[in-house]
């Protein structure tokens, strides 16, 4: 072949890596592998093979862990985590950087035995998944030396359990352990039972580092070992997987207080404008549904292109697929390797072969017998169609059409998923318009699949809640490092005095910027210390929560107004209050039977102006990726939150709720104190005259246990709180469970309310969601 055909063709020769030093180790080994617990290597007990996808060859024995061996992980975890912290942050980022180091010194022998055991080409792994990897360690090494002074008050969790997909063994790995360690917490981790090999590499390199024994313990096995994982007492549980499973670790989980993040599935959009340089979205698409063969849980699966230019992007698109070559991993000429398992292969199969819409294409190009796909294109898809909405994890890309940016926007967002996206114009206006309007944790703007330690990553909707990266992704293994007692239940007053009133007292709903008589058309006496009626309280029910949150739906315009409007109104509400500041301290007083009223008003008016004072000045940052571009991670609001105020202090709980959500930018639904709900009757008085437009705020007034389910389940509500005296923690956390919502609940422990514990960052980091927006440049 000459060297003009050579341009023609691009066809390239063999180009084989070795694996001799990689399958050397597991010589060494034995070829058969125990548990990574306290420091040492366990003997291997019960057995099942890891196996090369490419090859089907069995590459070594790996242990099922039992329920003892995981109890033991644990142990040793919990035995260390206390001198681990006490190390303090210099200390322990002398370990990380050991670790980092002995990374990179062994990156070939990683690189080779991550393709052995999942299959992906030889050149993503060394090129992408090592150096990320070493990135981390590094990172957060960096992160560890700087928390007692840039995180002060902040503390270790104490031992995370962690459980990792097959999909990116090491990357992952690094993703959770690192800054888990970092922040001074110990890890009891279980990888994927197709892919363990890498992370029992990494237990090796612990060793070499001189980690304390029991720091990092990694068991091995299946599903039910990570069940096991996250029934064990441990303080957090770090998950990236399917929806299906995280579901069932958020259900698992409720009530229990252990911290929890989820990253789950996705079915990212990858939207490509009639403006854009087509020939790099060409190149970038084949980097988002064909890296690492489509099991990519932010892979850009579904294509959408304006319809202007679809059929010449289909054509150009075709034709880059079939020159694509498949084959054995460790070629290093090769685009596509090996699918994990045969259990996967035959899913992905089922699913294409169900498929009856749109026209099929996959590449034509030579498909190697085996564990292998050939890349797919699915065009002509209706957004409802199966194919559209579930997530393949596999090379098919499916795709359908738009007319304009907003059409744009509506397909994208029409998934319960919330990954990621990627779009394509060379019109920046364009693509800062659409990037922010986008439902997903993450946005790629002229490029796609960009990582880096430094950039918050992570969902919403059901690809699952909290991020990894950055300083937000330190957050989640980091605790305010604060003592706090049990909630004492507050009761009503008692009394035995009926109608009629001097002056009729039966207060109503507030909803929709209206007030509003309780559906039930039920109310209950509320007394004072002496048994004297105050006035009736409306018992609000399912129906009157369903409309306060179709009226807080519909006051979505909120969100996009400006920080400074927001701030204004705070104000407004802020000095309104503060005008009836004498007859609100009288009313608290009454109801509770205390004489602080005029303090707790006080606080409130305060707390009003410091979230107006906020909402302007809590920003994102951009991040210092190494690229030339730059990440910027953006605060936006959850949308609507619905919340269960807290009895100690009625109206200073209830506007520590209300500020922070509304001064980012969020719709609220609140509940009011159960003791002293009047209180919120006093306050919809003050916000009818504060310019608080119509359903941003909807105040009810009920019992916390019957309206907590409906709070937690509602499909439109996008985050609850409850800080009730009652005991709804874990009703709200299993409620959520079904559509993924955030939460944040007190588990039964009070908050001091007229303190700093009663406001902060803590409030408004609750209060948004962090959407990291990529935008690479240069000429």
């Amino acid at each position: 072949m000459g060297v003009s055909e050579i341009f023609e063709s691009m066809a390239y020769g063999p180009a084989p890596e070795s694996a001799a030093d990689a399958l050397a180790w597991l010589v060494d080994q034995g070829s058969r592998f125990g548990h990574f617990i306290d420091g040492e290597m366990t003997a291997p007990g019960d057995e099942f093979e890891s196996r090369n996808p490419a090859t089907g060859e069995v590459l070594a024995l790996v242990s099922q862990a039992t329920q003892g061996d995981v109890d033991a992980a644990v142990a040793a975890a919990r035995r260390a985590q206390g001198q681990w912290a006490k190390l303090g942050g210099p200390g322990r980022a002398r370990f990380l950087y050991a670790l980092a180091r002995l990374l990179q010194k062994h990156s070939r022998l990683f690189a080779v035995l991550e393709t052995l055991d999942n299959g992906k080409p030889i050149r993503e792994s060394r090129d992408i998944d090592i150096p990320l990897a070493q990135r981390h360690f590094y990172y957060h090494a960096g992160m560890a030396q700087l928390m007692e002074t840039e995180l002060p008050g902040r503390e270790a969790l104490g031992v995370c359990g962690q459980i990792i997909p097959w999909n990116f063994p090491l990357l992952m790995l690094a993703w959770k352990v690192a800054p888990a360690l970092a922040m001074g917490n110990t890890v009891v981790l279980k990888p994927a039972e197709y892919t363990s090999l890498t992370a029992l590499l990494f237990a090796d390199i612990c060793r070499q580092a001189g980690l304390p024994k029991g720091v990092v313990n990694i068991v091995t096995g299946d599903g039910a070992v990570g069940e096991m994982i996250v029934g064990a007492p441990v303080d957090k549980i770090a998950f990236t997987g399917s929806t299906e499973v995280g579901r069932r670790i958020r259900t698992a989980t409720a009530g229990t207080g252990k911290a929890l993040t989820l990253e789950l599935g996705g079915k990212s959009p990858y939207i490509v404008f009639e403006d854009a340089d087509l020939d790099s979205a060409i190149e970038g698409l084949v980097d988002a549904i064909w890296f690492n063969q489509g099991q990519v849980c932010c892979a850009g699966s579904r294509l959408l292109v304006q319809e202007g230019i679809a059929e010449r992007f289909y054509a150009k698109l075709r034709v880059r697929m079939d020159g694509l070559r498949i084959g054995d991993p460790l070629d290093k000429c090769i685009d596509v390797g090996a699918i994990v398992d045969p259990v996967q292969l035959e899913r992905i199969r089922g699913l294409v072969g169900g498929n009856t819409e749109g026209e099929t294409y996959q590449a034509a190009t030579p498909c190697p017998e085996g564990c292998f796909y050939p890349p797919t294109l699915i065009t002509g898809l209706s957004p409802a169609s199966a194919l559209m909405q579930e997530e393949i994890f596999g090379p098919v890309l499916v795709a359908t059409t738009f007319r304009t940016p907003s059409e744009a926007v509506e397909i994208a967002n029409n998934t319960r998923y919330g990954l990621a996206a990627t779009l394509w114009s060379e019109n920046i206006n364009v693509a800062l318009d659409v990037a922010p309007r986008l439902m997903a944790g993450v946005v790629w703007i002229n490029g796609t699949n960009m990582f880096d330690a430094s950039a918050p990553f992570g969902g919403v909707r059901e690809s699952g809640f909290g991020r990894e990266g950055g300083w937000d992704g330190l957050l989640a293994y980091t605790r305010a490092g604060r003592t706090a007692q049990p909630v004492k239940p507050l009761t009503p007053f008692a009394g035995a005095e009926a109608e009629p009133q001097p002056v009729d007292r039966t207060a109503k709903l507030y909803i929709g910027g209206k007030q509003a008589r309780p559906d039930g058309g039920y109310a209950r006496n509320v007394y004072d210390k002496a048994g004297r009626l105050i006035g009736q309280a409306p018992l609000a029910n399912r129906k009157d929560l369903r409309n306060a949150v179709e009226a807080a739906r519909g006051a979505a315009a909120w969100g996009g107004s400006t920080a400074h409007l927001r701030a204004q109104i705070l104000y407004y509400l802020g000095e309104n209050l503060s005008a009836r500041s004498e007859e609100f301290a009288r009313s608290i007083d009454r109801m509770t039977g205390a004489r602080d009223g005029a303090k707790e008003v006080g606080a409130a008016v305060n707390r009003l102006f410091t979230y107006a004072a906020w909402a302007d000045k809590f920003e994102g940052r951009v991040t210092q990726v190494p690229m030339r571009g730059v990440a910027m991670a953006l605060r936006e609001p959850c949308g609507v939150i619905g919340a269960l105020c807290p009895d100690s202090a009625p109206l200073l709980g209830l506007v520590s709720l209300l500020g922070p959500a509304l001064a980012m930018g969020n719709r609220v639904v609140l509940v009011a104190s159960e003791a002293f709900p009047l209180i919120a009757a006093d306050l919809y008085q003050v916000i009818e005259t504060s310019d608080v437009p119509a359903g941003v705020v909807n105040l009810l007034t009920g019992s916390h246990a019957e309206l907590a389910p409906t709070l937690a389940t509602h499909m439109d509500i996008e985050a609850v709180w409850s800080f009730s005296s009652s005991d709804v923690s874990a009703e709200i956390e299993r409620g959520a469970a079904g559509t993924l919502k955030r939460t944040w609940v007190n588990h039964g422990m009070a908050r001091d309310w007229s303190g700093a514990d009663g406001e902060g960052r803590a409030f408004l980091d609750a209060a948004t969601e962090v959407k990291t927006v990529w935008v690479p440049y240069g000429a």
